[in-house]
């Protein structure tokens, strides 16, 4: 088993190690944030052209639809029941608004989910929470030395070098 780095693990690793370490493992988080972010963002885009095709779609029908439609169901209705023309083509109008509402109940539906769906909100957050993680955690204090003393530990180093 071994470190990020290669070393083996409890090994002592070098400052520069340490640091270098910390640099990549900061890097790839913000990479992932970046990429979360994206595909929420990629979802929520998603889920909004959805809405907005099918109120389109429900428009579309209900103006192109109308005149055609209209004048069929009508003429169809009064043929089948002998009733007043002008009754037949209020029943008519009245089933195309059926589907338009229909189908503008299912843009409304898609456009709440996409307005639920707050990625970029998220990853801000969790962004945010990391970066005050960072902000508390503080090195250890060191005791100062005189400048003619040199620490015990480094002249072990020295002399075990040497």
């Amino acid at each position: 088993m071994s470190a990020p780095d290669g070393s083996p693990v409890g090994a002592e690793r070098s400052i520069g190690q340490l640091f270098a370490s910390a640099t990549a493992d900061m890097s790839a988080l913000v990479h992932d944030e970046i990429a979360l972010a994206k595909a929420q963002l990629k979802q929520d885009v998603k889920r909004g052209a959805t809405s907005g095709s099918a109120f389109t779609a429900a428009g579309v029908l209900l103006l192109f639809s109308l005149p055609m439609l209209n004048f069929a169901l009508a003429y169809g209705i009064h043929t089948w029941s002998d009733w007043n023309l002008a009754l037949c083509f209020l029943l008519s109008f009245a089933a195309n608004v059926l589907i338009a509402l229909v189908l503008a109940l299912i843009g409304v539906v898609f456009a709440k989910k996409a307005k639920k769906g707050r990625g970029p909100q998220k990853v801000a957050a969790s962004v945010k929470e990391t970066a005050g993680v960072l902000q508390k955690a503080k090195p250890h204090p060191r005791p100062e030395l005189p400048e003619d003393r040199v620490p015990q530990a480094i002249e072990a180093v020295a002399r075990s070098s040497s």
